[in-house]
């Protein structure tokens, strides 16, 4: 008889999903909330931290470059020991960051300190991502990834509007420790409550982890062009949005559009409310038809290039607002439109390989978010703070990320097609 499934329809040895598993999920989401939270925090303080620090746009950016490097250097070794334990330690670490970064008297100090929270940071996100694929059947994968990534857009809500108004009302030390303190409680929730698996579907035992197993690893979720195509496409999608609610959203809304902070305050928050709305909007196009994925990645790159030519290009010496809230609508998009490099690695990979081909992937928008905050910084400096010819890195970046997403979508499209053929071939048993 045949056991051969659609997309519709459970797979064998799916888990079962339910309550039980939204509850747990629930929990290492909240981790990830509060870790999205202390990322996004020198967002809203961009220009505080220059007056506390004294210190220029290419130092400024080097808070943030230095994190996301952190984060970045750590995505394989996370995907490979990817465990409750990474994530007991990375809450940890990460509240000590944040910590650190409220008591920071001097620049070196606040570097390390950003240091140690892009080290925790980075052993939330492929966490919750394995949580998810060990809770829930695998057609409800697109979904799970968008919701999550919804839930740590939420965070960035409330870095915009509750950690700035602490910011600028009991100021940056007591503002900063206050906010350490929801790594806290999310520690205690963590070692309560949080379960790796359903019962009865516990994962198959893994090798021995010598440099040998992890080279292995590397090598093979590198070879399979689906891996490699989620990388390009989270790289191409996700730093627009990434380097303006990092860093330099604020400023330039401020300094190159002559906005109050107040004002610019509700542009940043516009673009985490519209990423949040198109998550779900993504999430559900995905989960329905698979072969929008490429569509909807490739859409949001070029409407969010044509949205930022056009306002750097505006000839006026200000951008008119009904311009800016267009763009910042459509940087919400960047976000959701990342996520779907998961849905690329995702169905390339066996389940012994997802953390590892999750972390390759992961990697992509924040090499990219590096990149970028570092030009912009260097460009600001040595153009007397020309926003218009610093954001214009945005476009070189686009231009590397989608000719290798082009380059990569044939073969990625048949040796996925190859493998889903070589599943349900592998699912027919004919009864002797």
């Amino acid at each position: 008889m045949s056991t051969a499934t659609s997309a519709g329809r459970a797979l064998p040895g799916d888990p079962p999903g339910g309550r039980r598993a939204v509850a747990v999920w629930g929990i290492g989401v909240s981790v990830y909330f509060v870790a999205v939270i202390f990322r996004t925090s020198l967002g809203v303080a961009g220009l505080d931290a220059a007056d506390r620090f004294h210190v220029n746009a290419s130092a400024l950016s080097t808070f943030s470059i230095l994190q996301l490097l952190v984060y970045a250097g750590m995505q394989i070794p996370v995907g490979l020991l990817v465990d409750r334990l990474g994530t007991e330690i990375g809450v940890v670490l990460f509240t000590a960051g944040q910590l650190g970064f409220a008591f920071s008297p001097s620049y070196g100090m606040a570097l390390a300190s950003r240091a140690l929270l892009g080290c925790g940071d980075a052993m939330t996100f492929i966490s919750v991502l394995r949580l998810g694929t060990r809770w829930f059947p695998a057609r409800r994968g697109p979904m799970v990834a968008q919701l999550a990534g919804l839930v740590g857009m939420a965070g960035n809500l409330v870095s915009t509007l509750v950690l700035a108004r602490l910011l600028h009302g009991i100021g940056w030390t007591a503002a900063f420790a206050g906010s350490a303190m929801a790594g806290a409680v999310v520690f205690v929730l963590l070692l309560l409550f949080l379960k790796d698996h359903p019962e009865g579907h516990e994962p198959e035992p893994l090798p021995h982890q010598g440099a040998a197993y992890v080279r292995r690893q590397i090598a093979m979720s590198w070879r399979e062009p689906g891996t490699r195509l989620g990388l390009w496409v989270h790289f191409t999608t996700q730093f627009p949005a990434m380097v303006f609610l990092l860093l330099w959203g604020m400023p330039f809304l401020v300094e190159a559009q002559g906005l109050s902070r107040a004002t610019a305050g509700t542009l940043l928050t516009l673009v985490v409310l519209s990423n949040m709305v198109v998550g779900l909007v993504y999430g559900q196009i995905i989960a329905r038809h698979h072969a929008a994925r490429l569509p909807l990645a490739l859409g949001t790159v070029g409407v969010t290039a044509a949205l930022w030519a056009a306002t750097l290009a505006y000839p006026a010496e200000h951008a008119p607002m009904w311009l800016l809230v267009v763009l910042c609508t459509v940087l919400g998009a960047c976000g959701p439109a990342s996520m779907i490099g998961f849905d690329f690695a995702r169905p390339a990979n066996p389940p012994e390989r997802q953390g590892t081909a999750s972390g390759i992937t992961n990697m992509g928008g924040f090499v990219a978010s590096m990149t970028t905050l570092f030009a912009v910084g260097v460009l600001l400096d040595a153009t007397g703070d020309d926003y218009g010819v610093a954001f214009s890195s945005v476009f070189v970046l686009q231009a590397v990320g989608l000719s290798q997403i082009l380059r990569l979508r044939k073969r990625a499209a048949l040796r996925e097609r190859m493998r889903l053929v070589a599943s349900r071939v592998e699912t027919v048993h004919v009864p002797v």
